[in-house]
């Protein structure tokens, strides 16, 4: 099953950012816009002030494909905050280090990493295992199928070549709805009168 945050956990996770430091306020925004646009942690990487045009993200994929993704108003705000507060020209990443070098993914999953020991102290569930920085793209997917995003809409947000590849996040979807399945009490089934045998030959020899 697909690893992903529910709202709950994923709220945990980003108010674990220590968004009083210059490094937590640029994880608290990565990881925002993470979530927002469905992104991989490469693409949100390599975009520049220039990506950010009229409450829209041009993100850069795989094989040099391009999508647009929209942005809510408040991510936006905090991008161009961030940018005019650190001085990022047009064509720089967003996301450095102090050095002023793009950051790495390596730096961005060791940085994830830090936010979700923070944020096991207040929301256990988030202890479980293989969460990454992808997770807030899976997360993203399943919060917009919950909401009943067609899958097709949700392919092309997450850029994915064919629907097929989205079809793990209805698999997922499915699992989800057959966990809750088991904590409902099945309501009392009638017990069908059993038919005598004369009966059922009277019927087979009417047809």
């Amino acid at each position: 099953m697909l690893g992903f945050f529910n709202l709950d956990e994923l709220k945990s996770f980003l108010a674990a950012t220590d968004r009083s430091t210059w490094a937590g306020r640029r994880d608290y925004l990565l990881f925002s816009l993470l979530y927002n646009t469905g992104a991989r942690i490469s693409e949100a990487l390599q975009l520049t002030p220039a990506d950010i045009q009229h409450r829209v993200a041009r993100l850069h994929g795989k094989g040099r494909k391009e999508r647009d993704v929209p942005l809510w108003s408040q991510t936006l705000r905090e991008i161009q905050k961030w940018c005019h507060e650190n001085k990022i020209g047009s064509t720089q990443p967003i996301f450095s280090n102090r050095d002023g070098k793009p950051l790495s993914r390596r730096s961005a999953a060791r940085r994830f990493a830090l936010t979700l020991r923070k944020a096991r102290k207040k929301c256990p569930a988030l202890s479980r295992p293989n969460l990454s920085p992808h997770t807030l793209r899976h997360t993203a997917a399943m919060h917009l199928l919950l909401s009943g995003v067609p899958l097709e809409i949700i392919a092309l947000w997450l850029g994915h070549e064919q629907v097929v590849t989205t079809h793990g996040y209805i698999e997922a979807d499915l699992s989800i709805k057959n966990e809750i399945l088991t904590r409902l009490q099945p309501t009392p089934w009638p017990k069908t009168p059993k038919r005598s045998f004369s009966n059922i030959m009277a019927f087979l020899e009417a047809l």
